[in-house]
């Protein structure tokens, strides 16, 4: 009788971790407090398109995170992702988290353009909300880490909205399709093609080493998007002399690489804590905490093997790209040959699923 009260947190926990059910639900695991909420600000009114601005009180010269959701660009919505927002709020950011046109309405390039329309009206809106446009990142999970990263690595579509990509202070990218060819499922050859634009999607085909920093995170075991997609991306871009990170976790879903940024799920996995270092270290400077940080309640560490992080070095033979016709569409099933790694198991954190 004493534990019934907590039986509906502890469900909606197990519906969290075992990846059911919209991302909408980790909103209800992360604080309704400390930070101030801009509601659907328009950014292009002509295709009805608007954000979402999350930033703590009183923050002034702000770094700010462009946050773009995943959804295999076509479900999702910004107010799904409230503990997205809340989570970089907490570390003293301003985040901004738009809507894009989706698939089947549009295909590509279409929300890529979105996403660059995105980041000109934050670096020529933010600093009225406190952000400073000088400090600009862009990150996103999933189908949202590929819209980030296409911004990062191929120029023409920051150059289409007047600006570049010197723009952009670095991209985080959590579980990314980044080189997925070849395209098998019918909706993504419908979605990207024609097949002599197939590689037109591909970020790893513009990799030339001038992009900016990059923090490529997955989990080893991800079964939607498989890690062979961070990992050749990084081993590209290495090779190219261009600045790349890692960080990949012997044992975090594709579903909670972001989900451990709510509150109360992030003692599973230290993902906001490399955000918040990466994010801090390509600023150049610390950001405001807040005078009342948002607090996490850690859950107890379940199931750790420990994470592998390390930069990647340069290597020789590019890695192989190739894929299986499963129910992803993008799943590479031929191992990558990355750079040599020097790795280091680290002690067991706080949790990785």
């Amino acid at each position: 009788m004493l534990y019934r009260p907590f039986a509906p947190f502890l469900l909606l926990i197990s519906i969290v971790l075992s990846g059911c059910g919209s991302p909408a639900v980790l909103n209800t695991l992360s604080s309704d407090s400390g930070f101030v909420l801009t509601e659907n600000v328009p950014y292009d009114a002509t295709a009805d398109l608007a954000l979402d601005i999350y930033r703590p009180p009183r923050i002034v010269n702000a770094p700010v995170v462009v946050f773009f959701y995943g959804g295999r660009w076509s479900s999702g919505d910004k107010s799904e992702y409230k503990f997205v927002g809340q989570a970089l709020a907490s570390r003293g950011f301003v985040a901004v988290l738009p809507n894009v046109r989706k698939y089947p309405a549009v295909r590509f390039p279409a929300f890529v353009q979105d996403g660059a329309r995105a980041l000109r009206w934050t670096r020529d809106n933010i600093a009225t909300y406190g952000g400073d446009p000088q400090r600009l990142f862009v990150m996103g999970h999933s189908s949202g880490a590929h819209i980030a990263a296409m911004l990062a690595l191929d120029g023409q579509y920051l150059q289409q909205v007047g600006g570049s990509r010197d723009w952009l202070r670095g991209m985080i990218g959590l579980s990314g399709p980044y080189d997925f060819m070849p395209i098998t499922a019918p909706d993504l050859r419908d979605l990207f093609g024609p097949i002599d634009r197939f590689r037109q999607s591909q970020p790893i085909f513009f990799v030339d080493g001038l992009n900016p920093p990059l923090l490529l995170m997955t989990g080893r075991d991800d079964e939607i998007v498989p890690a062979k997609n961070t990992l050749s991306l990084a081993a590209a871009v290495s090779r190219a002399g261009g600045p790349v990170e890692t960080v990949i976790y012997d044992k975090l879903s594709h579903e909670m690489i972001v989900g451990s940024l709510a509150s109360y799920l992030r003692g599973r996995a230290d993902v906001l804590d490399h955000i918040e270092g990466f994010v801090v270290e390509h600023a150049n400077a610390s950001p405001q905490r807040p005078e009342t940080e948002i607090q996490a309640i850690p859950l107890a560490p379940d199931n750790v093997e420990g994470i592998q992080t390390q930069p990647l070095q340069p290597a020789g033979d590019d890695p192989a790209s190739a894929a299986e016709s499963g129910d992803p569409g993008w799943a590479s099933d031929a191992e990558p040959t990355p750079p040599p790694l020097q790795v280091e198991t680290l002690p067991p954190i706080d949790g990785a699923q």
